[in-house]
């Protein structure tokens, strides 16, 4: 019996966040950083973190670009730069495009404290900043993201749901995002607040750089220490690493639940295959549409309001004008029902070779 895609209220974020600490008051700053209202010739800086991810390139990127041309009647620029999982880089980009005059700035930040000062020059010039899909420190202006905590609960409850009585007959390895990265920190938390007391925590990892390699590294050190009899899942932060992961068990000749996120072909894949658990599916769209908005209203000094309904504080701004966008727990039950209806993936793309007796088993045709 298929089940049903759930999605999950983002609500939740603003209200767990709100208890962080504070600086500045942030509230609407549509006034603050644009002397002048502009026309739709405005010049967008746009900064991702990393190309490892396949997310970044194949959705963020071309997605925030096609909606800024839409509301801005073609007449927006959008200046890119992809640091390439290098902070210091990601300064220099920041630096570049404060020289160069861009109207509004798009950064996901490869560090969210390292990135702090180049925000403020930012600031300083008047140039405002959306923070995408991390939490960048500094006094930026506005904010989108998904309901990180609630992914990370997301991925322990679908791990406790695979593992069943299984529990806790043996270890799990818990494979954590970057300690750069204030989203993996968010994860690690909901996934912590479903696990703690129903598993046995064997080993526990924070990836440097959320390379699949080093999880490969990571799950292999887990497998000597532990015993590959002991081992009864892993909980893998992102489908990147699941990836590493899954390729160290397969050679120890493990076979157990693995989680993800981000939904990627590859991952969508494994789990067709039965190699992965679940991944969970945040549809870029409304992300990549949120960020391109608030940047453009920016840009030309109107109102966040009638975009951002929630409000988020980081470690050094309070209440910032934000958009949290729901998940979803993929499975192998749901993925004609997520994925492919959104039109992220075709069938032909993820029902190739080996894939398609399973698409065809699981009535994806």
């Amino acid at each position: 019996m298929r089940r049903a895609a759930v999605a999950v209220a983002a609500g939740a974020m603003a209200v767990s966040l709100a208890a962080c600490g504070s600086a500045k008051e942030s509230s609407d700053k549509s006034d603050s950083s644009s002397s002048a209202k502009k026309g739709d010739a405005i010049k967008v800086g746009l900064l991702l973190p990393e190309n490892q991810t396949a997310r970044y390139e194949k959705f963020d990127k071309p997605l925030i670009e096609k909606k800024i041309k839409e509301l801005t009647n073609n007449k927006g620029e959008v200046v890119y730069a992809n640091a390439k999982q290098d902070a210091s880089t990601q300064n220099q980009q920041v630096d570049t495009m404060v020289t160069n005059k861009v109207d509004v700035l798009i950064v996901d930040a490869v560090d969210a404290a390292a990135i702090k000062s180049s925000v403020q020059k930012a600031k300083d010039a008047g140039i405002p900043v959306v923070a995408y899909d991390r939490l960048a420190q500094g006094p930026i202006d506005a904010y989108t993201s998904f309901d990180n905590t609630t992914v990370g609960k997301t991925q322990g409850q679908a791990l406790l749901d695979a593992l069943g009585a299984k529990a806790k007959s043996g270890k799990i390895v818990m494979m954590n995002g970057s300690s750069t990265d204030p989203n993996a920190a968010q994860f690690k938390a909901g996934a912590h607040s479903v696990l703690d007391g129903k598993v046995n925590v064997g080993k526990e990892y924070d990836t440097k750089d959320w390379k699949p390699e080093n999880a490969n590294a990571n799950m292999e050190g887990a497998i000597t220490a532990l015993g590959k009899k002991n081992i009864v899942g892993v909980y893998s932060a992102n489908d990147g690493m699941a990836g590493g992961i899954i390729t160290a068990l397969k050679a120890a000749g493990i076979s157990v639940p693995v989680t993800g996120q981000d939904a990627e072909l590859a991952g969508v894949q494994r789990i067709l295959a039965g190699e992965q658990f679940m991944s969970v599916y945040k549809p870029y769209a409304p992300e990549a549409d949120a960020a391109a908005e608030m940047a453009v209203a920016l840009a030309q000094g109107k109102s966040l309001s009638t975009v951002a309904k929630d409000k988020v504080d980081s470690p050094t701004t309070k209440a910032v004008p934000s958009v949290l966008v729901p998940v979803t727990s993929l499975t192998k039950d749901n993925i004609k029902d997520t994925v492919i209806k959104d039109g992220v993936y075709s069938i032909s793309e993820i029902c190739t070779g080996a894939y398609k007796a399973k698409c065809d088993a699981l009535g994806i045709k």
